[in-house]
């Protein structure tokens, strides 16, 4: 077989029998000392990685061990609490150690139960490692690779007291220069200081939730009792804590604290501390027993909570502090007398009903011309400090509120809109062939933007979006009003159904708000002024604002805004305060609702949202339930009013006493009458309708120069005008030629006949006047369309005075003696009958008076 032809399987065989033999067995040895001399130059190689690895981290080890800082005796015992000043300078609370009169739990207080319960959960090998703990290191890795994440730490007990000590315990900043620092401090601190004062230390500082800094003052706050006095069950529970304090607290998540305290004794029988049997006795008690009860606790920490997670938050990202380690004296925006009337109007039942307690609010107040917040509430009926907050979470649709800052302002902004712009409410559909509905299911047609927004309609808002201001501008316009992302997922896309929704917090919409409010600069919101921390360095914090939209777009916007709420929510008015605002409503999806329990038609809500503002404050109002899927857990349509009756409560306390003067037009505004509809905008015509006639905001200089000829021109005299007299039944008839309009008018035209000094309305083109007056008689016709009259169309005509009967009897005698001489003169009479025949007088046929010839050629009116 020619080698050309020879397939794969043949040349395969042929090479391997070419291989049989000495010379293979030769290859093969070969092969093999130069395998085993590859295998150890990995090896080294790898070792010698290793070893330029490990003097590498040495190096960068000692690099960040250099810059840490000094372990001092003061730092670990600090009690000084973090004071947070109110905008009046009085001290509105205190965060850290040493709050809420912390007890300070001496070594020998503190009992033997309690440390073996945190040694056991937090650290096993406390007592045996130098201050850091290899193996357990080692296992964390090994156990955060086989989950694929970071679950586990290896923190000993002596770090974990440094980082509260000198660090920030936020995740972020759980970086390999802090954890080497934390490192070289620990084994540090283990050389100056004994095992049991660590520890001690330790249980004497860890945060226990509830704003509770160590397991003393826990003791007291949940149990009631000292240390000595705990229950093996209650000391594991505290035990368990501090790994999450605000979620295993055992007031609000009795089930997974419970858990957590389970696993604490599990440990505990590990380490051989308890008996398997105390264990199981232990178990069995229920988590929540003994726990002593705060609801009627008279203490402004929960008054306060929802705004200290801000300032918390604000400090460390401003200044890398920590409110919460203490010794910080912050001054904040917080109005305390507005704070707490709002949160007595959502917790109490003195201002508003609310159907249950289960369903949530979030209101936001701002200074519109600081940005300054001076009070928040980010939930209601909570019993527990660092509750969620949803005053700052965007996990909700702020549904049709978003459609001012995203498609009616944009509108403005970039295409110059007056508020009268035409915008036609139809059938339409997204980009990708979805069909979009109004609330109502039904199409308005032609409306006014201020209609359309007035009345929420989803389609003008659509097209505003999509066909007009277009995504990029949007984008632009949200980015201005401090607005990055409106999705769920964070990312900042804007589709076309973002017109109508988006994700926003409740924090973001109140500043973007108050926006319109003081002429369209926006203030990033912020709640800390200056912060002082121990060694008496000073922060200080201004209003940063810069120019979000024109004075026009601002001024535009609010006046229109302002219809909406006499319009759509009267109930969130205040007497004697300008206030504009916007409602919004989400609603279910079809799989939520049935979930819920409810159906379309019931007119049911998700979510409810007001926001509005004054010419001082701005205030955004959320409702909604947590679990949004739960059966019952809807809105109807009377309780999405409640957000309307927060605002007003909260914005009527805080205006009193304040100059709540109107907003001023602005020069660059100004106010116009136009033709209702006219596209492009333009002056009303002569024949234009009242009702057509609506003065609107515009921006100067795109005011309308042009009129309007929708409804015709100048209205002509009414043409072909007659009249005629019947002296039999004393009646005059007058007619006059049908009148015709443009044919955009569907108006019916009326008329004015005036007969003498008596003036008669109607629609007819013929009038029929009984006994009319006598002799020259002037008869006038004007029509009238709206309050459009047209020139008079004029006629004469001559009525006699009907005869006796005497004078009757009178004329056949003298008729009846004169026969004989016309008998004589007959040609001569025909002549004068003729004559007389061709002008008939009144008493022998009816009178008839035509108009003049210039007036019955006058064309109709157009």
């Amino acid at each position: 077989m020619p080698k050309q032809t020879q397939t794969r399987q043949q040349r395969k065989q042929s090479t391997t029998k070419k291989g049989n033999g000495k010379k293979r067995t030769n290859k093969k040895k070969t092969n093999k000392k130069k395998q085993t001399g590859l295998l150890k130059k990995i090896i080294l190689g790898i070792i010698a990685l290793g070893f330029i690895a490990l003097l590498a981290g040495a190096g960068l080890f000692a690099y960040y061990a250099a810059n840490a800082p000094e372990v001092n005796r003061e730092a670990l015992e600090d009690t000084e609490p973090s004071k947070l000043l109110a905008l009046d300078g009085s001290i509105a609370t205190e965060v850290g150690a040493g709050a809420q009169n912390r007890e300070l739990a001496a070594l020998d207080e503190i009992p033997e139960l309690l440390q073996n319960a945190v040694v056991s959960i937090e650290d096993q090998r406390f007592y045996d490692h130098l201050g850091v703990d290899p193996i357990r290191i080692l296992g964390a890795a090994l156990a955060n690779v086989r989950g694929g994440g970071i679950s586990q730490g290896g923190s000993t007990i002596t770090q974990q007291l440094i980082k509260l000590s000198f660090f920030s315990t936020s995740e972020e900043d759980q970086t390999l220069e802090r954890k080497a620092q934390e490192a070289w401090m620990a084994l540090q601190l283990e050389r100056e200081i004994s095992k049991n004062e660590i520890l001690a230390l330790y249980i004497n500082k860890v945060y226990m939730g509830n704003n509770v800094y160590g397991m003393a003052t826990a003791a007291e706050y949940y149990y009631g009792k000292d240390l000595a006095d705990l229950t093996l069950p209650e000391a594991a529970t505290l035990a368990g804590m501090p790994q999450a304090p605000s979620y295993y607290d055992p007031y609000v998540n009795p089930a997974e604290t419970e858990e957590r305290r389970n696993i604490v004794l599990m440990m505990m029988v590990d380490k051989g501390v308890i008996t398997e049997q105390e264990r199981s006795e232990a178990t069995l008690v229920p988590v929540t027993e003994n726990l002593v009860d705060h609801s009627n606790d008279v203490d402004n920490s929960l008054v306060v909570d929802s705004y200290i997670q801000l300032v918390m938050d604000e400090v460390y990202e401003k200044t890398g502090l920590e409110v919460e380690m203490g010794g910080l004296t912050i001054q904040t925006n917080l109005d305390m007398d507005a704070q707490q009337r709002l949160f007595d109007i959502v917790n109490s039942e003195e201002y508003i009903l609310f159907p249950d307690d289960e369903v949530q609010t979030a209101v936001t107040l701002v200074d519109v011309h600081t940005g300054a917040l001076n009070a928040v509430v980010g939930n209601r009926k909570k019993s527990n400090l660092l509750a969620v907050n949803y005053a700052n979470q965007n996990n909700r649709s702020v549904a049709s509120t978003i459609k001012p800052i995203i498609d009616y302002a944009p509108a403005i902004e970039y295409n110059n809109y007056s508020t009268g712009t035409l915008i036609v409410d139809e059938e339409w559909t997204y980009p990708d062939g979805s069909v979009l509905r109004n609330y109502d299911g039904n199409y308005r047609g032609s409306l006014t933007i201020r209609e359309a927004l007035v009345d929420s309609r989803n389609v003008p808002a659509a097209k505003l979006l999509n066909e007009v201001v277009g995504i990029d501008n949007a984008d632009e316009f949200l980015s201005r009003l401090g607005i990055e992302s409106i999705q769920k997922n964070g990312s900042n896309d804007i589709y076309p159904s973002s017109a109508i929704q988006g994700d926003i917090t409740n924090i973001q919409m109140a500043a973007a708000y108050a926006a319109f409010s003081n002429g369209g600069t926006y203030y990033n919101p912020y709640t800390v002024q200056s912060v002082i921390d121990s060694d008496g360095n000073v922060y200080e914090f201004a209003p940063d604002g810069t120019v979000a939209m024109k004075d026009s777009t601002a001024y535009m916007m609010t006046d229109m805004m302002k219809d909406v709420v006499t319009d759509s929510a009267p109930n969130a008015l205040v007497p004697g305060v300008p206030i504009a605002g916007k409602t919004g409503t989400e609603e279910f999806s079809d799989e939520e609702i049935a979930l819920v329990g409810a159906t379309h038609d019931m007119n049911v809500a998700k979510d409810s949202w007001f926001v509005g503002y004054s010419p001082n404050y701005s205030i955004a109002v959320w409702m909604g339930y947590e679990e949004v899927t739960l059966e019952g857990n809807y809105l109807p349509f009377q309780t999405r009013e409640i957000t309307r009756h927060i605002f007003n409560e909260l914005m009527n306390y805080v205006s009193t006493d304040k100059d709540n003067s109107d907003w001023i037009k602005p020069d660059s505004v100004v106010e116009a009458t136009m033709e209702k509809y006219s596209n492009p905008v333009a002056k009303p015509g002569p024949n234009t309708p009242n009702e057509m006639r609506i003065t609107e905001l515009f921006v100067k200089g795109t005011e309308p120069t042009t009129v309007s000829k929708k409804y015709g021109e100048e209205l002509k005299a009414p043409t072909g005008l007659k009249a005629t007299y019947d002296k039999d039944t004393d009646k005059l008839t007058v007619t006059w030629d049908a009148y015709k309009l443009a044919e955009a008018d569907k108006r019916t035209p009326q008329f004015d006949v005036t007969v003498g000094a008596a003036t008669r309305p109607t629609t007819d083109t013929t009038i029929v006047i009984d006994n009319p007056p006598k002799g020259n008689v002037s008869i006038t016709v004007r029509a009238k369309v709206g309050t459009t009259t047209s020139p008079n169309a004029t006629i004469q005509i001559k009525i006699e005075e009907p005869k006796k009967p005497e004078e009757e009897e009178e004329s056949k005698e003298s008729e009846s003696s004169s026969s004989s001489e016309s008998e004589q003169s007959s040609e001569s009479s025909e002549s004068v009958q003729e004559s007389e025949s061709s002008s008939v007088p009144p008493e022998s046929q009816p009178s008839e008076s035509v108009a003049p010839p210039e007036s019955s050629n006058t064309p109709p009116a157009e």
